[in-house]
């Protein structure tokens, strides 16, 4: 990787922040993918932990660990790491399929992204699950996964007034940009549809269903379908 692709700087006293650009782009994400999955696989000296995010990985390191200038030495190793690696070889994604049931009390707001679009309700839920959406990142609360791809035929404003509890599983837009609530939270975003399936699990060993980097394929299912998945799992 050229060194002009990249600027690390410190976060505090325990923590570094490499980024490899100022906006979303998937050339970016796979610069941070690749990145990621070498620390996966070679983690540093000190590392506590890291969080990819849309622009950039923040190293969380434990200065205790390191005899002398904590931050120039975890630099200078990222330094010589990000020069070594090869971003033409992608790391390796992960298709999970997410079903989404676009029906009655589960999509609230599918007729006005069809307003909004000029486009049936059965158009929007059409081209919603003819994409492939990237996992660029989690955030806003814990498994929210912030989904690159939409169609633009899809874009829709937030909400003018949020919700003051939008219900766990719901797949929404906001923007150019789609998601899925982990769980029940306040939210502004055009909810169209709901899963059945649980992306926040915090008593598991991986508690997140989704990862940044994962490739995610929407599949419409009927409510009887949705019922049977929920008492399945």
């Amino acid at each position: 990787m050229e060194k002009s692709t990249f600027h690390l700087y410190p976060l505090g006293d325990a923590a570094i922040v490499v980024q490899f650009g100022d906006r979303i782009d998937r050339d970016i994400h796979r610069k941070i993918k690749t990145f990621v999955h070498y620390l996966e696989k070679a983690p540093i000296k000190a590392l506590v932990e890291y969080v990819p995010a849309f622009t950039t990985v923040t190293i969380y390191y434990d200065p205790l660990q390191l005899q002398f200038s904590p931050y120039d030495q975890i630099k200078d190793e990222l330094t010589r790491i990000l020069l070594a690696l090869d971003v033409e070889e992608e790391a390796p994604s992960r298709t999970v399929q997410i079903p989404v049931c676009y029906e009655g009390e589960f999509s609230p707001d599918l007729a006005e992204v069809a307003g909004h679009n000029g486009l049936s309700q059965q158009e929007v839920i059409d081209l919603h699950t003819s994409g492939e959406y990237l996992v660029y990142m989690l955030g806003f609360a814990p498994g929210f996964p912030y989904l690159g791809g939409l169609s633009e035929r899809l874009a829709t404003p937030r909400k003018a007034s949020p919700r003051s509890a939008i219900p766990a599983g719901s797949v929404g837009i906001a923007g150019n940009q789609t998601g899925v609530y982990p769980f029940e939270s306040p939210g502004g975003w055009q909810i169209i549809g709901r899963t059945p399936l649980a992306l926040f699990q915090p008593h598991e060993d991986t508690p997140t269903l989704l990862q940044a980097g994962d490739i995610i394929q929407f599949t419409a299912i009927s409510k009887k379908e949705y019922d049977e998945w929920s008492v399945s799992i």
